[in-house]
């Protein structure tokens, strides 16, 4: 059974848009700094975001991602959101959140062997 889940992804054409979830079956995600991650066949593991626990209210980008992507929560579905605008075809990948699960939850410099991962949602930017 799966502890963490991404969901959301799917194919678009260039110039969309998704948002995808990371969602938590038996712990809170509130409480830590969830990482977003994604990998290209045949590339490296490529950090994308971060963004704190809640009670820091706080996020970090890489600088490829910035002005296209937004990471946030809804705690209430215990849900960590990646929203993608402007997708390109270079977005294509498998698309993971971690959690590190070092307290309380600041968000570091994506170097980290995160505690938590999902299994991936797959993205494809295809005309």
């Amino acid at each position: 059974q799966l502890r963490i889940v991404e969901s959301g992804g799917g194919l678009v054409q260039p110039g969309g848009s998704l948002r995808l979830s990371c969602t938590a079956s038996d712990f809170t995600l509130d409480d830590y700094a969830i990482v977003w991650f994604r990998q290209a066949p045949g590339k490296e593991r490529e950090a994308l975001s971060c963004i704190s626990s809640s009670t820091y209210d706080s996020t970090v980008y890489v600088d490829s991602v910035k002005g296209r992507f937004t990471t946030s929560r809804d705690n209430a579905k215990n849900t960590v959101y990646l929203q993608i605008n402007s997708l390109k075809p270079e977005d294509t990948a498998v698309y993971y959140c971690a959690v590190d699960g070092r307290l309380p939850g600041v968000c570091g410099g994506f170097d980290y062997s995160y505690d938590w991962w999902g299994r991936g949602t797959q993205v494809t930017v295809s005309p």
